[in-house]
């Protein structure tokens, strides 16, 4: 996959922030399902910055860890 298809991917997710996040900014993640993955990022960087990609059954293990 070439870097402008990624980006071109990306910019087609529909992104979701935590409804613990104010409308004021600060520290909040957003997160999009691909077919395979999800993707993180940050919402101060939404444009610009990185994204973490895992795949679907590895994000179900981290919000089960971190629900715990």
């Amino acid at each position: 996959m070439s870097m402008e298809q990624a980006t071109k991917s990306m910019d087609e997710l529909r992104w979701f922030k935590s409804s613990y996040s104010g409308s004021g900014g600060g520290d909040c993640a957003e997160v999009a399902v691909d077919h395979n993955t999800v993707c993180v990022r940050d919402s101060k960087a939404a444009g610009a910055g990185p994204v973490l990609r895992v795949e679907r059954g590895e994000w179900a293990a981290f919000v089960t860890f971190a629900r715990g």
